[in-house]
């Protein structure tokens, strides 16, 4: 498995992972932290530049070796750090995977990442030959599932109580999925 980037949209330039990001994606990191808190499992804390590093050095690897395909989104104009995303393995036989994604604070709002989420989801289907498509999301987090509905995906699932959020809480987990006739659509 083969994903070409970058791709180029209207407004972004889509790449994948180096460790020559890492000083950019620690800045966008500690803007949003506050932000990604409540949501994102990673960001149970507040990661150092070296954690950073580490995890570009590692997601670098995996995307090489086609385990998983981690995308950093800059800004057409001026190059800056915007989002990150990915298309992450689900089920290998079908293909099937999840697109995750977030937004640096000041840069929210903006549509910038359905614009990614809408080139990440044709070049999953072209380069990766998907089949089924999904974002996974807190119900609480409506701004996620407001990308999702706008990139087109049809909400599947509630999971009740499905994972213990950053707060301690038991929170439910919405599936939105899409598959493969559905993302060809995509390229109107």
């Amino acid at each position: 498995m083969r994903l070409r980037l970058p791709i180029e949209t209207e407004r972004l330039v889509l790449r994948a992972p180096s460790i020559e990001m890492a000083h950019a994606i620690q800045e966008a990191i500690e803007e949003s932290f506050a932000e990604l808190h409540p949501w994102m499992p990673w960001a149970v804390q507040l990661q150092t530049h070296d954690e950073t590093l580490a995890f570009l050095e590692r997601s670098q690897r995996q995307f090489e070796s086609g385990e998983n395909f981690l995308i950093l989104g800059f800004l057409r104009e001026g190059g800056r750090f915007a989002l990150g995303s990915g298309l992450h393995p689900r089920v290998p036989d079908v293909p099937s995977f999840e697109i995750g994604y977030w937004c640096r604070t000041t840069l929210q709002g903006q549509g910038l990442v359905g614009e990614a989420v809408k080139a990440i989801a044709r070049a999953g289907l072209i380069d990766l030959g998907a089949r089924r498509l999904e974002i996974r999301c807190d119900a609480r987090n409506l701004r996620s599932l407001r990308v999702a509905e706008r990139a087109g995906f049809e909400l599947e699932a509630t999971l009740r109580n499905e994972r213990r959020a950053n707060d301690g809480t038991l929170s439910d987990t919405l599936v939105f999925g899409k598959i493969s006739r559905e993302i060809g659509r995509l390229a109107d």
